[in-house]
């Protein structure tokens, strides 16, 4: 991150590019998760591990509702800048589908472009 500093009426300012600035601003701004705007971890099998699959669908849903509230952004708006359907986000979301890697790199692009 490149920074520059000036002064202004004996105050010392640091200025950053608009890019980084909104990426803190949005970092500082975001509301903490409540558990309940999660999807559940899966029940643990009788040998005490997660099922596999079901546990790394409901790890990429919690992290892109992580990701997408961090970044400020609707459910609709961050399927339209993915370039996927609202319905699919919300479905990968609420952990009832695995989503393929191109869907999920569509999703990680969106959120990186802030």
């Amino acid at each position: 991150m490149s920074t520059t500093t000036l002064v202004l009426e004996g105050k010392e300012y640091a200025v950053v590019p608009m890019k980084e600035y909104r990426r803190l601003l949005t970092g500082a701004a975001a509301p903490p998760i409540d558990e309940s705007e999660l999807p559940p971890m899966p029940k643990r099998l009788p040998n005490g591990n997660y099922p596999a699959l079901e546990t790394l669908r409901v790890s990429i849903a919690r992290g892109i509702v992580i990701s997408r509230k961090a970044a400020g952004l609707s459910q609709a708006e961050l399927a339209r800048r993915a370039g996927i359907r609202p319905e699919t986000l919300n479905r990968i979301e609420k952990a009832k589908v695995m989503p393929d890697e191109a869907t999920v790199t569509k999703i990680e692009r969106a959120l990186a472009k802030r």
